[in-house]
C-alpha cells in the first residue's frame, strides 16, 4: 500500500532533519510532505535538504488545519493511508508504522496514536503539561455528540485511508480544533476510529504564560467546534 506523510510545521528547522530521517528509514513510508506554516526560521530549506519529497510554504502563519488543508490537495491519488504527524518526532516518528498497521488490514479506518507519558513529567507524577482541562472537555464532548470515548481526543498523530479524507472532504478545521473536528468528522461520516499504542514522542508544553496563553486558545477553539 502507499504512504504518504503530511507534516505541518512551524518553525522546526531544528526538530525536521532527525523527523524525517526517522521516517525514510522505513520501507512503509513512500512519499513525505512538508507544509511550512509561513515560518520565520529555515523550516522549508530544512524540509528539502533532509528528504521531503514535496515542501510547499504559507505566505503567512496560518494555523495547522490552514496548513494541513494545503498538504492535502497535494497527496497523490494513488495513496492508499495517509499519516498527519508534528514535525517535532524526531527519531520516534518511526512509530506511524504502528497507525497504518491497523488499516492495512482493514481493521479499521482511522488509528489515532496513544502517547506514552512524558517521563520527565511522569517523574513529577503529572501525565502532561496541564491541568488535563481541554483534553476532559473534548472526551465528554465527543462522548456526547458520538457516545465513543477516546483515551487522547487531541492526539495530533494519526492516519487514515485516503478514501476516508476524501470522504470529508478534504478540509480541516481553523485553529486548535483540528483533531477533534476530524474525529468527529470521520465518525459522523460512519468510519471506524481506533486508538492505537504507540511511543511517539514530542515537546510537551509547559506551565509558562505562552503555554498558558496556548492551552487558552485550544479551550476556545475546541469549544467552538463542539457549538457549531
Amino acid at each position: 500500500m502507499k504512504v504518504t506523510a503530511l507534516i505541518p510545521a512551524f518553525n522546526e528547522e531544528q526538530y525536521l532533519p532527525v523527523t524525517l530521517a526517522a521516517l525514510r528509514s522505513r520501507p512503509e513510508m513512500n512519499h513525505i510532505i512538508v507544509v511550512d506554516d509561513g515560518s520565520t526560521d529555515g523550516t522549508a530549506r530544512v524540509a528539502r535538504e533532509a528528504g521531503a519529497d514535496q515542501v510547499v510554504t504559507l505566505e503567512r502563519n496560518s494555523g495547522k488545519g490552514a496548513a494541513l488543508t494545503r498538504g492535502a490537495t497535494l497527496i497523490d491519488p494513488d495513496t492508499d493511508i495517509v499519516v498527519f504527524l508534528d514535525a517535532d518526532l524526531g527519531s520516534s516518528a518511526t512509530e506511524f508504522v504502528k497507525l497504518i498497521a491497523p488499516i492495512a488490514s482493514d481493521d479499521t479506518d482511522m488509528a489515532i496514536g496513544l502517547l506514552p507519558a512524558d517521563p520527565v513529567l511522569a517523574a513529577t507524577g503529572r501525565v502532561g503539561g496541564g491541568s488535563g482541562l481541554v483534553v476532559r472537555m473534548a472526551r465528554q464532548g465527543l462522548i456526547r455528540r458520538t457516545g465513543v470515548e477516546f483515551a487522547q481526543p487531541l492526539c495530533g498523530q494519526r492516519a487514515m485511508k485516503l478514501a476516508v479524507l476524501k470522504a470529508i472532504g478534504g478540509k480541516f478545521a481553523s485553529g486548535f480544533g483540528v483533531e477533534v473536528a476530524l474525529t468527529l468528522a470521520v465518525l459522523e461520516c460512519r468510519f471506524r476510529v481506533s486508538e492505537v499504542q504507540t511511543m511517539f514522542r514530542h515537546r510537551v508544553t509547559g506551565n509558562g504564560w505562552p503555554d498558558l496563553l496556548h492551552r487558552g486558545r485550544q479551550f476556545v477553539d475546541v469549544a467552538n467546534v463542539f457549538l457549531r
